[in-house]
């Protein structure tokens, strides 16, 4: 390795340490919220008219701030920086905001707002819930492949049972569809579709109860049960590389402390022959 090639690893890796430092991971999340609370401002138009021009330089420094701290671990990283899909994430929402937002490109302002979801990047809590989630999708796509037969199955039936006299509610499939999705969120489902129904078919609840039973309570839950399970899953997994991780260390560590002792033997025996050399030598009279 040459003295230059010494040198860009040795800048290379102050840069790095330090946008992995908790200082500037705080006052990256700092900038993100104080970006976010004034987003919001904006859309307040007193407060706009009042201090619009104050919140435009607060997202101008902000926006630079970003910009700057890409640039930091581009340079830290380089092409190593797009392995990590956060940082893919990261460098398209910054990307989008500094594009030209005038003509018709004017629909950028409002995904501005993106910025804030930066958040989830930066704070592991966050990143652990929603990679447990991706996680979760192929087993999610059986419920709602579940899901959707179910609500299809009640919803042919539902306009075939009310459908006459409730072509508001149940006049076709779709209307059936949205109101039994209404049904399924609990929102406003008994004064607002199951008693008017059941004063003119009283047994409707026959229809109704069960539904709500298997599709809200079971298989809404599953996907609760699912989640729950792949996030419990990646705590599991973080905890095993930090487990793993401090096994590595600990190990490196007694390789270390192995070492040293055997340069301190070493250097012991090396001042015994000295010692046993200058007792041979003798001075001259």
């Amino acid at each position: 390795m040459t003295a230059t090639n010494v040198g860009d690893d040795s800048w290379r890796a102050k840069i790095r340490a330090y946008v992995e430092s908790d200082f500037f991971q705080r006052f990256i999340i700092t900038v993100i919220a104080i970006n976010a609370i004034g987003l919001g401002l904006e859309t307040v138009p007193f407060v706009n008219e009042e201090i619009g021009s104050f919140l435009w330089l607060v997202d101008t420094i902000a926006l630079m701030i970003f910009v700057l701290e890409i640039s930091a671990k581009l340079l830290a990283y380089r092409l190593g920086y797009f392995r990590d899909p956060w940082n893919i994430f990261d460098f398209t929402i910054v990307a989008i905001a500094v594009l030209p937002m005038s003509g018709g490109l004017s629909v950028m302002r409002a995904l501005r707002i993106l910025r804030a979801v930066r958040i989830i990047s930066v704070v592991p809590a966050m990143r652990r819930v929603v990679e447990g989630f991706l996680h979760a999708i192929p087993s999610l796509g059986a419920v709602m492949a579940l899901l959707s037969i179910l609500l299809y199955v009640s919803a042919v039936m539902a306009t075939k049972l009310f459908g006459d006299d409730f072509g508001e509610l149940f006049g076709n499939l779709g209307r059936s569809l949205f109101t039994l999705f209404q049904i399924m969120t609990l929102e406003d489902w008994p004064a607002g579709v199951v008693r008017p129904i059941m004063a003119v078919y009283p047994y409707a609840w026959l229809f109704f109860i069960p539904f709500i039973l298997t599709v809200t309570f079971a298989v809404l839950n599953l996907f609760i049960a699912i989640i729950v399970n792949s996030m419990e899953e990646a705590a599991k997994d973080d905890t095993e590389m930090l487990h793993e991780d401090a096994e590595k260390l600990h190990a490196d560590a007694q390789q270390q402390v192995r070492q040293n002792e055997m340069l301190l033997q070493e250097i012991r025996s090396l001042r015994e022959e000295i010692t046993a050399i200058k007792g041979m030598v003798k001075p001259p009279s």
